[in-house]
């Protein structure tokens, strides 16, 4: 019988290797992909049946990544692998598209028993937060609580990504192919958006928030 394809998304090669190791006995473990961005491409090539990825990455983070990616490929399965234990990450994750919710400081099984629960279409959740992110819901919290950068497009997440990695405005207008007098437009409407003053500001909204990769790990 043929192994469910799993592609691993996480920016530290360590924790690569010890997911691999954890789940290639059971799955077929495609490929990994050190930032959203190149998630993105991974699993539109690879189309694997089941996406293990880190909420807070590189160029994309993991969340939006997802959301991205579901709008092409809507029978994506996605299970969360992360060191966020707040709510509104967990609700960020599910409403991407997201199955599953793993802790990272949680037992080996509980991983290859989520990737298990969601490859037979089910749902999984970290036991540690499970009851907290029931209440959440059932208070109407995830309805109360506006979720920082839900107002912010693709493109302006990514920009914030940019900033807070310490890329320049010449740099970011490489990446992005567009030009650096468009960068600076965007970045001015950002902070209009957002009711910041500076660049600094930027940065320490999108790594407050946990909007950008290394940010609360």
């Amino acid at each position: 019988m043929k192994k469910p394809t799993v592609l691993l998304a996480d920016d530290h090669q360590i924790i690569f290797h010890a997911l691999k190791g954890i789940l290639e006995k059971e799955f077929q473990v495609v490929d990994s992909a050190t930032n959203g961005v190149e998630l993105m491409e991974k699993a539109e090539a690879l189309r694997p049946d089941i996406l293990v990825v880190d909420v807070s990455m590189p160029l994309l983070g993991g969340i939006e990544a997802v959301k991205q990616l579901r709008k092409k490929m809507t029978g994506l399965k996605v299970v969360f692998l992360t060191m966020h234990s707040d709510m509104v990450f967990a609700a960020k994750a599910f409403e991407s598209g997201a199955k599953g919710y793993v802790l990272k400081h949680a037992a080996p099984a509980e991983l290859l028993m989520a990737v298990h629960e969601i490859a037979q279409g089910r749902t999984f959740v970290s036991p540690a937060i499970a009851g907290q992110l029931m209440e959440y819901y059932r208070s109407g919290s995830a309805k109360k609580q506006e979720v920082p950068g839900a107002c912010l497009t693709s493109r302006q997440l990514q920009l914030l990504q940019f900033l807070a990695e310490g890329q320049s405005v010449k740099e970011i207008s490489s990446l992005l192919n567009i030009s650096p007098r468009t960068v600076e437009s965007h970045k001015y409407r950002l902070m209009q958006q957002l009711n910041l003053k500076n660049t600094a500001e930027l940065v320490a909204f999108a790594m407050k928030h946990g909007l950008v990769s290394g940010s609360s790990q």
